[in-house]
């Protein structure tokens, strides 16, 4: 696999600070239970060993997942951009649903990076997807599960 996985710099740092957590706190602490619980003797029927080891494989495999994801990751730095006020991965974009006026603001990530909830939404989403290319004052068509929409593109930033 080659493929290489856009990524903004802001979601590049994000993992590396969960990654360098796991190494230096995460991993010798559970090291540490392990060590500690073996001390306890008998380990077939010892709970604090056996959950350490789980806790131990689901670190250890979150590690390989964040070096994975790095690895294949091609980071952009959104504020280096130019797009010429397209919108293109990394740009926030504030959208006003033509029918109720109401408007939002998203910011196209990588899958990985995703979260609704902070308005980071991914590439590969319907409203990205109908975005990637317009500009401001564009009106686009987004098709929801709730049915078609309209948004007019307020204004795209590269922040």
């Amino acid at each position: 696999m080659n493929s290489r996985v856009p990524l903004t710099a802001r979601g590049a740092e994000k993992l590396r600070e969960e990654l360098k957590e796991l190494k230096s706190v995460a991993r010798p602490r559970v090291v540490q239970a392990i060590a500690e619980a073996r001390a306890h003797g008998d380990l077939k029927e010892n709970a604090e060993y056996h959950a350490a080891r789980e806790q131990q494989a689901f670190i250890e495999g979150r590690i390989k997942e964040i070096e994975s994801k790095l690895s294949h990751a091609q980071i952009i730095d959104v504020t280096k951009l130019n797009a010429g006020g397209k919108v293109v991965f990394g740009a926030t974009v504030t959208l006003m649903d033509e029918e109720s006026g109401e408007e939002v603001t998203y910011q196209i990530v990588g899958d990985d990076e995703a979260d609704i909830k902070e308005g980071l939404i991914s590439v590969s989403s319907p409203v990205a997807r109908a975005l990637i290319g317009k500009e401001e004052g564009d009106v686009v068509e987004v098709r929801t599960p709730g049915g078609v929409r309209e948004y007019e593109i307020v204004s795209v930033q590269y922040i």
